[in-house]
Order: structure tokens, then C-alpha cells, then sequence
């Protein structure tokens, strides 16, 4: 199933694998979004190459998947999974990319403080079921027990 998701009202193809559970994004897409080149496919051709041979693996384990182009055809596009593409964003040299490395950092010093106390892990899930959830149905599943 593939999808146009919209992103600063400019189109990011999107490719759902019902197989793997797992959402795909036109690299090209998102790197002309963040990076505002007016040729995108030269701009991830270079970033693609600059990586490769900086020796990151996450360009060597992205693959291409038939998408709509501009001219409607179906073509070959380089995707990355969600991971891969949070992995690529923080290669990207842009201001527009700069909101995602920031967020990155800030769960990655997170995870790395709940794998040292777990109580912390716990206290942010609480605080999450209690944003997500009825009060009424948090204080007895957790607080009552």
C-alpha cells in the first residue's frame, strides 16, 4: 500500500509492508524536504556516496521499491524503513533537520538514563498512561495495586 504523506506541504512517498509491519519513505523525498535542493536525486546521489564511503551501513541496507514518479510511472526509489530514515536525517546538514537531531538526542539520553535506573523507565510510563488514559482508569489499574 503505498501512500503520499505531506510534509511542509511538500509530498514524501510512503510504502506500507503489511508482510514486515513496517512503514518505507522515499528517501529522495524526505532529503529534498529537509535539505531545500532544487535536485533532490543529485543531492541524495552525493549524501548516498559521502556515507558510503564514510563507511555507514545504513545506506548499504536501504533497497528501492517501485513508487509513482512525477510523470506517474512507477520507478525504482531508494526507501529506508523509520529507523534507517532517523539514522539519514542526522546526516542531513539543514536547519529543518535540526528539530529531529534534537529529539533524537533527547530520547537517546533518556533511554540511556532508564538503562541505568530502570525506576526511571517505569516513572515515564506511568506518566505516559496517564496522559494517554482516563484518570479514573489509572488509578486503579496502577495506583490501587
Amino acid at each position: 500500500m503505498s501512500k503520499i504523506k505531506l510534509f511542509e506541504n511538500k509530498k514524501i512517498r510512503t510504502h506500507w509492508d503489511e508482510k514486515q509491519e513496517k512503514w518505507y519513505f522515499s528517501i529522495v523525498d524526505v532529503a529534498g524536504v529537509l535539505s531545500e535542493s532544487i535536485d533532490p536525486q543529485a543531492y541524495w546521489r552525493k549524501l548516498k556516496q559521502r556515507l558510503k564511503e564514510e563507511g555507514n551501513e545504513t545506506v548499504t541496507n536501504c533497497h528501492a521499491l517501485k513508487m509513482p514518479a512525477a510523470d506517474g510511472k512507477m520507478r525504482l526509489t531508494d526507501v529506508a524503513d523509520t529507523q534507517q530514515l532517523l539514522r539519514l536525517i542526522q546526516s542531513i546538514p539543514s536547519p529543518k533537520a535540526e528539530p529531529f537531531k534534537q529529539w533524537l538526542a533527547k530520547v537517546g539520553y533518556e533511554r540511556l538514563q532508564e538503562m541505568n535506573d530502570p525506576e526511571i523507565s517505569l516513572d515515564r510510563a506511568r506518566e505516559n498512561w496517564k496522559k494517554c488514559c482516563n484518570r479514573r482508569e489509572f488509578s486503579t489499574t496502577f495506583e490501587d495495586k
